[in-house]
């Protein structure tokens, strides 16, 4: 199934960047310290490091990790945005074909206004009581437009209703949305 393979395609890359951010931050962090001890140690007048070894060098290479450090977050913060920008645009292109996809059930099952404005109200969810107040009628004048709608749809129910729009989405719809959404 496509679906299942999703996952298994995107989290190495998600795990490598997870990784890469951690040593960062850990590298960074390092630093922090040298320089906190550094000024520390100045502070309280303690001589400089032992063996022989060049404070100015010691400076200048952990200024060099913090430049790296900052190089690689701020590729990581793009690469990021960028991915978000398309995770945003694949949900916005699944929304309208979630919605085209309602729209051409709809039209197959010949509802009328109405029951198009029921049978969506009743799919995000609403009771029948939220539905006949959303749409100011009687919940009698809602219970007969979702039996008309069930009846139309050739299902018994809500959830029927539902799943036969899930297994739209899941089975050949899907592969269709991925096709058509922009990589």
């Amino acid at each position: 199934m496509v679906a299942s393979t999703l996952p298994l395609q995107t989290y190495p890359r998600f795990r490598g960047r997870s990784l890469l951010l951690w040593g960062l931050l850990t590298l960074q962090i390092v630093c922090t310290v040298f320089f906190v001890v550094d000024v520390v140690a100045g502070v309280l007048g303690a001589p400089d490091f032992p063996g022989g070894i060049h404070h100015e060098a010691l400076e200048s290479v952990v200024v060099i990790a913090l430049i790296l450090g900052i190089a690689f977050t701020s590729l990581v913060i793009r690469s990021n945005q960028q991915r978000q920008k398309r995770m945003e645009a694949q949900l916005r292109a699944a929304s309208g074909a979630f919605f085209q996809l309602l729209e051409d059930h709809f039209d197959l099952w010949s509802l009328t206004d109405s029951e198009r404005d029921v049978a969506l109200l009743a799919i995000k969810g609403l009771s029948i009581a939220e539905i006949a107040s959303v749409r100011q009628t009687k919940e009698g004048t809602i219970k007969a437009q979702c039996n008309a709608i069930y009846r139309k749809a050739g299902v018994s129910g809500r959830p029927q209703l539902l799943s036969h729009f899930i297994e739209e989405l899941l089975g050949e719809g899907l592969i269709e949305l991925e096709t058509a959404a922009p990589h």
